[in-house]
């Protein structure tokens, strides 16, 4: 695989996927704003050479499938999938005979050869030994302008049970306070916050250490959902087919890659009051509001001598972080479908629900109520409780056209019959729910009904057609109304509100499905006012992340045998003054007129090719009053 950070950048070079920018381009935002134009037309991996400080920052390395799968040693990201499988078959088939046992022998052999290894005397990583530890001097970037400073965003964590000595490596956001402190974001589900509280529970100070670069494949097994226990350098060690060398830090009682590009070694006092972190502009689009975390002292920090800071950057998708988590999508349904759900086919993560707000699952359907049971086993299985919504269909569906999988919902499900609520811990960025990180979840059953499924019902089938635009026209309220879909035999509708009372939207809802225009329509989605609903990939972003379906959702129960019901989602945002909702709604992303100015004049020096405009023209049409924080 790749001996180190130049390595890597050297492939993606030599492939055509790489672009060095030499002039001097800002941290504080610049790059940013550069990346986000780069990112979401699929272009190249970035290096700016030129930073201010003494290192290049490289960027969108992994940011299309391409790149990603060339990270992790592969020419298809299904290609990994596959491996895992073949392996997770040799491991579990039955051995009847010695001769099939010592079949097993070259696999076993192979495992082994995977296993991090611990090595002798300093790496490369411990080159240079910074007499005066100092992050500052490391090109740390400011993504977007309500951000509470800059933030590191690849950064490979390592921390210790204390009681069994068990290593976790996870990704969580730091953001840097002075040349020796940092916070250090890790949400309460997370091991590495397990680890803290023991810590905490025996008195003791937690050591940690951050390592930057090196091998790509070390920062993908970083995001992995790994069961609990399970060492992420052997995922490192499978995917590059080569152990991970490892080397004693300097200051802490911690192994960390040998190849990485720079080490930061620090502590973590569980005594110490946390500090106040944030806001940041989240993988969700949205800020994640300020909140309290603990503090990461740093102790040593050491480099290569030739250190390329990496970096990514989260926001509206697409990003980078897209293609990481196809690649977790693409891995993960093996072990998912091998031990847990046998009847999944394939899944998929559509990128507009920024991973764990959509999940849109394909079965094996044989039984009365399958769909259901396969629901609550996801739900049920590690990082998957985060879901907020998930799809099941059947049959030849291709999960990974948008369309046809809604065309083949739309057929295929009664909303009072075949929509299940429930609701369980959600993720800490979800900003809809009325407490922080549970709330409601909803489950779809697009499967082909069996008999014992729709008993005497009628099944009802909608019909392509052209909707009566003055059906909308009694209700000034209502700014717009896409009815694209519904052309296409597709029974939604996406309708923009702007709400001006309590109960504005269920009312509303009644009110439009007693009109014999929406006779055909099975569902309705109500968004903000302010939302360009003729953009169907942003309007189902801004959906997943404003609803609570369990509370925001509004079943209208048919007639008669002869009319389907229907279903209204209310994904506008939610306020005191018309929903009581009591937390703080988070604003969206976008680059202020000074940074896009600003990049518009440095374009054609930085050789990226056409110009692009930016993206956050759009949304700053979109944004709230305030900051971080949308106002009242």
């Amino acid at each position: 695989m790749y001996k180190h950070t130049r390595h890597w950048i050297q492939t993606l070079e030599a492939a055509g996927e790489l672009v060095r920018i030499k002039e001097y381009v800002n941290p504080h935002l610049e790059i940013t704003e550069i990346t986000d134009r780069v990112s979401k037309h699929n272009g190249p991996a970035l290096l700016f050479e030129n930073t201010g400080t003494d290192f290049p920052l490289l960027i969108n390395s992994m940011g299309t499938e391409k790149r990603m799968a060339m990270a992790l040693g592969a020419n298809k990201l299904d290609d990994v999938g596959r491996q895992m499988e073949d392996l997770l078959k040799q491991l579990t088939a039955p051995k009847e005979s010695f001769g099939d046992k010592l079949k097993m022998l070259p696999t076993l052999s192979s495992i082994a050869s995977w296993m991090p290894k611990v090595i002798s005397g300093r790496g490369a990583c411990q080159e240079v030994v910074m007499k005066n530890p100092d992050i500052t001097k490391l090109p740390v970037l400011k993504c977007w302008p309500e951000d509470g400073g800059p933030f590191l965003t690849l950064p490979i964590i390592h921390t210790k049970d204390p009681n069994t000595g068990i290593r976790n490596v996870g990704l969580y956001r730091m953001q840097v306070f002075s040349p020796t402190m940092t916070a250090m974001h890790w949400h309460r589900h997370k091991v590495s916050a397990r680890h803290f509280n023991e810590y905490k529970k025996l008195g003791l100070k937690m050591p940690v250490v951050v390592a930057l670069g090196g091998d790509p494949v070390n920062t993908y097994a970083a995001t992995a959902p790994l069961p609990d226990g399970i060492d992420e350098y052997m995922l490192s060690g499978f995917l590059r087919k080569k152990k991970v060398e490892l080397v004693q830090c300097l200051t802490q009682d911690a192994q960390v890659p040998a190849d990485a590009d720079f080490i930061i070694e620090g502590y973590i006092d569980p005594q110490e009051e946390f500090i106040l972190e944030g806001p940041f502009g989240d993988h969700t689009g949205y800020y994640s509001l300020a909140d309290f975390y603990p503090r990461f002292h740093i102790t040593c920090i050491t480099h290569r001598k030739d250190a390329v800071y990496p970096a990514t950057i989260v926001g509206i998708p697409p990003q980078e972080d897209a293609w990481i988590g196809k690649a977790t999508e693409r891995i993960f349904l093996v072990p998912i479908k091998m031990t847990m759900v046998p009847e999944i086919i394939d899944m998929v993560m559509p990128v507009e629900g920024v991973f764990h707000n959509l999940v849109i699952v394909k079965i094996k359907k044989e039984y009365p109520g399958q769909a259901i049971k396969v629901m609550h086993s996801l739900w049920g299985a590690g990082q998957m409780m985060f879901t907020k919504m998930m799809i099941v269909v059947d049959g030849d569906v291709n999960i990974h056209d948008n369309e046809e999988v809604a065309k083949y919902i739309s057929e295929n499900v009664e909303p009072a019959r075949d929509i299940v609520f429930t609701q369980g811990p959600t993720d800490v960025l979800d900003h809809s729910c009325s407490v922080m990180a549970f709330g409601g979840k909803v489950g779809i059953d697009g499967t082909r009904k069996l008999t014992e499924e729709i008993g005497k019902e009628k099944v009802f089938k909608v019909q392509s057609s052209k909707f009566k635009v003055e059906a909308i026209q009694p209700f000034s309220e209502i700014k717009g109304i896409n009815t694209c879909i519904l052309e296409k035999g597709i029974s939604l509708v996406f309708v923009s509100v702007e709400k001006n009372r309590r109960n504005h939207i269920r009312e509303l809802n009644e009110k439009l499905f007693a009109n014999g225009a929406f006779k055909q329509v099975k569902v309705i989605i109500y968004l903000d006012h302010t939302i360009d609903i003729t953009d169907i990939a942003d309007a189902v972003w801004r959906f997943a992340n404003n609803v609570d379906p369990k509370r925001d959702h509004f079943i209208i129960n048919p007639k008669s045998n002869d009319e389907c019901s229907h279903i209204g989602f209310d994904g506008t945002r939610k306020t005191k003054e018309f929903d009581d909702f009591d937390r703080e709604w988070p604003n969206i992303l976008a680059s202020d007129e000074a940074t896009i100015k600003r990049v518009d004049e440095l374009w054609d020096k930085l050789g990226v090719g056409k110009f692009i405009p930016s993206p956050s023209l759009k949304y700053r049409k979109q944004l709230y009053a305030g900051g971080a924080v949308a106002e009242e």
